[in-house]
């Protein structure tokens, strides 16, 4: 098999839950990815990196050692638009998870209802990483989330919003933007990206208060005042993701309660933070 993304390392072993709070009942992990093997699950030609796999007995392993009830799988980049091992796992515990698809725009109807059925709840734009898909069809992937009652999620460096900032403003649908903005906090650039999408999440957006070995390196102090930003901005639209298995990421393998630690200083009041853990994400996802 070819590798034309460099291989990324497996999460950490052992994961558990946080030490600095207690995770409530009905806790959502908004953000994780399951990864299949070749040939039977093939790797895109065209990924930007090459991850072992991630098994669904492993995910859902992680979420019971971290006390999440709730999970929902994000479809892998490396997998394209073959989203069947997502699908496999959400449909298998439809009680406990959802999904979010990337898909062309141009399937059947029957398809989509097949997705809808399966639990799948939103559809991504992956902008940073091979085997996603972008901006191009943003308006025929709007009209289908409509149609569905789904969601768009944009997977996106915010310093590279631009123009589309005032296209997100104006979609029909919720939008949920990953990782914080997916920028480095090193040095000043990122500021005025960030301040983009802080307006987009003040005037209606979602974020996914996630990934935050992405903006910087352990123990992450300068996500602190960027996710206290944002939770500030709307503490009803930010939701808390693993991001597991933590694939492109050749630094520092953090463990899932180290992360989840992290909410303690970007949340401090308990019933915000159990908010963003509970309450936000069914809303947004669906869970009872």
């Amino acid at each position: 098999m070819d590798e034309p993304g460099p291989l990324c390392p497996g999460p950490a072993p052992s994961p558990h839950g946080p030490a600095r709070f207690s995770v409530p009942h009905g806790a959502v992990d908004t953000h994780a990815h399951v990864i299949g093997a070749p040939p039977q699950h093939p790797y895109v030609a065209e990924r930007s990196y090459t991850p072992p796999p991630a098994t669904p007995e492993a995910y859902l392993a992680m979420l019971d050692a971290t006390g999440m009830t709730h999970g929902v799988l994000v479809q892998v980049s490396v997998h394209g638009t073959d989203n069947r091992l997502m699908l496999e796992t959400v449909a298998a515990h439809r009680a406990r998870l959802r999904g979010i698809a990337v898909s062309p725009p141009d399937l059947p109807a029957q398809a989509w209802r097949a997705m809808a059925e399966a639990g799948v709840v939103g559809l991504r734009i992956n902008t940073l990483f091979g085997g996603g898909v972008g901006f191009d069809q943003l308006d025929r992937y709007e009209a289908i989330c409509a149609e569905h009652g789904w969601h768009l999620q944009f997977l996106t460096d915010v310093r590279a919003l631009g123009d589309r900032a005032v296209r997100l403003s104006r979609l029909r649908v919720p939008f949920v933007i990953d990782h914080m903005g997916h920028f480095s906090v090193a040095g000043d650039a990122g500021r005025r990206g960030f301040d983009t999408m802080l307006g987009l999440v003040r005037d209606g957006g979602w974020v996914k208060l996630s990934g935050a070995y992405r903006l910087d390196g352990p123990p992450y102090a300068r996500t602190v005042k960027l996710a206290r930003a944002l939770v500030g901005a709307a503490p009803e639209r930010c939701v808390w993701g693993s991001d597991w298995p933590h694939v492109a990421n050749w630094a520092h393998m953090p463990n899932v309660g180290d992360l989840l630690d992290l909410l303690a200083d970007w949340a401090p009041d308990d019933a915000v933070r159990d908010r963003i853990l509970t309450t936000n994400a069914h809303r947004l996802y669906g869970f009872p």
